[in-house]
């Protein structure tokens, strides 16, 4: 995790275009419950793991790269008093060792990168699933398909690269236009009152590829599946 993401995503509850409403409905998808054992991968600042376990009751183990990240979730796991259903390891989730079928869900929302895409990120943690266990990766995708190469795809391309790593797509949760600019503006008011002139040059650029071509043309949603 870069200096710019600790920096521009300071202001976040939750790092990626969704709602605390809609990571209920994924915990609905799943079937979550007081019995359930979560894995979230590059959990953050903690805010799907609280957002789950406080709804929910289910026991959560974050995995998370990001010392300053991992530090506020623990403070804000803390001060929700949910010390008991979660607890955060400050580590690179692609050097975890995972214990085979030690989770009944996993989570990775809005960090499958840290495998490739979507299904490289569903191929890596189906291990650590008991049989039948459900997981949920946040991945962006095109609106229209695009040329080959990008590293994004079109919905549906998206879907058959969830599937192919081992699971069966049981729900779909995705972002509103809302939900994008609720994100990215947060990320451009702490780039202009906290950030430098690099810092502010870059986020200034992010924003206008967003307003200019992303905004219309790239999706992002939550995939629910059920392992096979």
């Amino acid at each position: 995790m870069s200096a710019w993401h600790e920096l521009v995503e300071r202001d976040h509850d939750l790092q990626n275009p969704t709602s605390a409403e809609k990571l209920r409905l994924v915990g609905e998808h799943l079937r979550l419950g007081p019995e359930s054992r979560v894995l979230d991968v590059a959990c953050g600042k903690g805010g799907p793991a609280l957002v789950l376990a406080q709804a929910f009751g289910c026991r959560i183990h974050g995995v998370e790269v990001s010392e300053t990240f991992a530090a506020e979730a623990r403070r804000r796991i803390a001060e929700a008093g949910m010390e008991q259903l979660v607890d955060v390891e400050l580590a690179d989730a692609s050097r975890v060792a995972l214990e085979p079928g030690s989770f009944d869900t996993a989570l990775c929302i809005g960090a499958a990168f840290v495998w490739g895409h979507v299904g490289d990120a569903v191929a890596a943690l189906l291990p650590a699933l008991a049989p039948g266990g459900g997981i949920a990766i946040g991945e962006p995708f095109w609106r229209q398909p695009r040329r080959k190469g990008d590293d994004f795809v079109d919905l549906l391309s998206t879907v058959e690269r969830f599937e192919q790593g081992g699971v069966d797509l049981i729900g779909l949760v995705a972002a509103s236009e809302d939900d994008w600019d609720r994100y990215r503006s947060l990320q451009w008011r702490a780039a202009v009152e906290t950030g430098d002139d690099e810092v502010r040059a870059q986020s200034f650029a992010y924003r206008e590829n967003y307003l200019s071509r992303q905004r219309a043309e790239l999706g992002w949603a939550i995939f629910v599946g059920r392992k096979r």
